[in-house]
């Protein structure tokens, strides 16, 4: 292990990995409902253009909202406040949406639905991308790999067990599962801040003196240079997001006709479990190679992987392209974040993690524009 590894906090990262496993859950629980709530409530064309729209909308949000979470922290030293907002919210519409599922809502009313779920979404971005840029805190910028590998594994985990996750709360129903979702997401705020996440790397350092310091530096970055850098993570997150989409998407449709006695969606855990087996040891490699090349090769290797997928007609063939397609999803995603935080300053976290999802965010809508 690298000496400056010793320097990450570790509880806080894995309090930042509970929360992100909540969210995860949160957003499964709401992508599996989404369509059959609006379909039964006689919103049949919305129920397939609802999630664009979404999609859009937060690649537009998804950077103010990480602008918003830099001046907090430099106002206030903390991007806490924000964070504690949007989980609030959401919390808050999770419940208000189960429990007006559970009555019997009048005809007149149904609009409410898709209204709360549409504000939902938005007050997940809020505090989505702020969180994840809290890593920077967590971890010095050698480190921020193996930090975010932890993240990747907990967060690929999860992904993994979707089948299962959603034949539960296809159990439990609608309501009560937006319930449990509004649970979850407390729970995972919880086991954060019990992880006491105002802590920094260096707490000696004094930060709003260290932010106003680089924030003089700014006033001296020409303007073109930055816009330039954020079209560049923009551009970066919707191709990743694009591929991403396409191999867990298209590829375990085309893949199950050679497996066809694997279900798509467990074609697709399967990639998430390799995923997550081997984000840990994939990280010396991201360390080694550096951040610009591991994304390079990641993305070079999920793109050959859709290839190969597309066309494969042989059975070994089809589960080795799964393995390789969980490889390679894997080195992208423990060197996504850390390529993302290091391309701007340390101040600016949350407007990098902004730009890369919203990127991310509108690759999947127009992944699925298309493909409608």
């Amino acid at each position: 292990m690298n000496t400056t590894d010793h320097r990450v906090l570790w509880r806080q990262v894995w309090g930042l990995a509970a929360l992100l496993a909540a969210i995860v859950f949160s957003l499964m629980a709401y992508s599996f409902y989404q369509p059959v709530i609006l379909t039964k409530l006689g919103f049949i064309q919305l129920a397939q253009s609802l999630g664009i729209i979404q999609g859009f909308l937060g690649a537009a949000i998804e950077p103010l909202a990480g602008s918003i979470s830099d001046r907090s922290l430099h106002r206030i030293g903390s991007r806490l406040p924000g964070i504690a907002v949007g989980i609030t919210l959401a919390g808050l519409l999770f419940v208000a949406t189960g429990l007006l599922l559970h009555s019997n809502i009048p005809l007149g009313l149904r609009w409410i639905i898709p209204v709360l779920m549409t504000f939902w979404v938005i007050a997940t971005i809020i505090f989505r991308g702020p969180v994840i840029s809290l890593l920077r805190q967590f971890a010095p910028t050698e480190s921020l790999p193996v930090a975010n590998s932890i993240l990747t594994f907990v967060v690929s985990l999860v992904g993994a067990i979707g089948p299962i996750f959603s034949q539960t709360i296809e159990f439990l129903g609608a309501a009560n599962t937006f319930l449990l979702g509004a649970v979850m997401l407390m729970a995972g705020a919880i086991l954060l801040w019990s992880a006491d996440p105002q802590m920094t790397i260096d707490p000696e350092i004094d930060l709003a003196r260290h932010i106003a310091g680089v924030n003089s530096e700014r006033s001296r970055t020409p303007a073109t240079s930055r816009s330039i850098e954020w079209l560049q993570i923009f551009g970066i997150g919707s191709i990743a997001g694009l591929l991403v989409n396409i191999l867990l998407r298209i590829c375990p449709q085309k893949l199950h006709t050679t497996l066809s006695t694997v279900p798509p969606e467990y074609i697709a855990a399967g990639m998430l479990l390799v995923c997550a087996i081997v984000a840990t040891p994939l990280e010396p490699k991201v360390r080694k190679w550096g951040l610009n090349r591991s994304m390079l090769v990641s993305l070079c290797s999920i793109s050959i992987a859709i290839g190969v997928s597309l066309y494969s007609n042989f059975y070994l063939l089809s589960i080795g392209m799964t393995i390789a397609s969980g490889i390679a999803m894997g080195l992208l995603l423990v060197a996504q974040i850390p390529w993302c935080l290091s391309r701007l300053p340390a101040r600016q976290a949350g407007l990098a993690t902004g730009f890369y999802f919203g990127g991310m965010g509108a690759a999947n809508a127009f992944l699925t524009l298309i493909v409608q």
